[in-house]
């Protein structure tokens, strides 16, 4: 699986953005599509995950705020950000997996393909 984010910037506290993640290669109905961060200084986290089947998993930190999505092609996943605090400044990563259960779907480790990232910077 290959992946390919785009759509980071520089926006001011309270603005939007849509992150989208371009998705080839072999896919299943098992297959989970991630959006991790890493701020500077601090360790990679979940923020969002959506399975081909169409179910979505958020952070509490972005709950309210942030909506995952894909293309009924299931070739891009869309992060929808709304609301943005410079709290959300960081590097925004998409991933990957074709095997994950529910209850990995948060840990980074668990992801086995990943694209570069976009960064995305919020000013106050």
């Amino acid at each position: 699986v290959q992946l390919q984010a785009s759509g980071g910037g520089l926006v001011q506290d309270g603005g939007s953005l849509r992150l989208s993640c371009a998705v080839s290669g072999r896919t299943s109905s098992r297959t989970v599509v991630g959006w991790f961060r890493q701020a500077p200084g601090k360790d990679r986290e979940f923020v969002a995950a959506i399975r081909w089947t169409g179910a979505t998993y958020y952070a509490d930190s972005v709950k309210g705020r942030f909506a995952i999505s894909r293309d009924n092609a299931k070739t891009t996943v869309f992060l929808q950000m709304n609301s943005l605090k410079p709290a959300d400044t960081a590097i925004y990563y998409c991933a990957a997996d074709n095997t994950l259960i529910v209850s990995s779907i948060h840990s980074d480790e668990q992801y086995d393909y990943w694209g570069q990232g976009t960064l995305v910077t919020v000013s106050s």
